[in-house]
């Protein structure tokens, strides 16, 4: 079984994996933090973002996990919008997309998703209808006196985007996110000004940006690479 894990990711996969956890961890030393849900959350995303960059159900399964803890994490800070976005719509979403990679792999090949090209008419659709749940959200997070109401509801925007476009297996999902992150950055930044201990959670998303940027390379090399046969 390891040597079996070992061939499947590439060197820089696994390095990438190996010191993104490594900078995980240090920065929960660093920062002193005593929120081991914290640790744990985001040692599982990471871990989820390196199986999605290989197009594997797997990632999907691990970011259902992963939204569950952040959205109880977020409730911690009265970031009522990223515990609303991740537990009412991100991990919802996941799940219909575990089941969508899973109903769509790359031939015989279960452990890899068959990559999707969306038009331009539902690229329109997917833009409208981000547009209009954002001016939802931002009304409802404002009721419940969400903290740092508008970086909240831009995260609302990113995220739903990011995960349509996961569902729908389009390679734009991790740039999306990637733009998520840096969003989530920014909250969980300011939130440590009051906490210093979060501040382990903003280096999360920085370690999360970088995964996504690799993920959104590794979706177009494998969209070429499937395109060929």
């Amino acid at each position: 079984m390891k040597k079996t894990i070992l061939k499947y990711f590439s060197i820089c996969e696994a390095l990438l994996w190996f010191l993104s956890v490594l900078t995980i961890v240090l920065s929960f030393i660093m920062f002193r933090s005593s929120n081991y849900l914290a640790l744990i959350a985001s040692i599982i995303g990471v871990s989820s973002l390196i199986f999605c960059s290989k197009g594997n159900p797997i990632g999907q399964g691990l970011m259902i996990i992963f939204s569950v803890l952040y959205g109880i994490i977020s409730y911690s800070f009265s970031y009522y919008g990223e515990m609303l976005t991740y537990l009412g719509m991100t991990a919802p979403m996941c799940v219909f997309a575990l089941v969508s990679w899973l109903k769509n792999p790359y031939g015989e090949n279960r452990s890899e998703v068959r990559v999707n090209s969306i038009k331009k008419p539902e690229r329109i659709f997917a833009v409208v209808l981000t547009a209009a749940v954002t001016i939802m959200f931002y009304f409802i997070l404002g009721y419940f006196n969400t903290t740092n109401l508008i970086p909240s509801t831009l995260s609302v925007a990113t995220s739903f985007l990011a995960v349509y476009l996961t569902f729908r297996r389009s390679p734009w999902f991790a740039l999306v996110y990637a733009m998520n992150d840096f969003v989530l950055i920014i909250l969980w930044l300011l939130a440590s000004y009051e906490d210093g201990s979060y501040m382990s959670v903003a280096v999360c998303f920085m370690v999360f940006l970088i995964n996504d940027l690799f993920c959104f390379v590794s979706w177009l090399k494998m969209k070429k690479r499937q395109a060929k046969y």
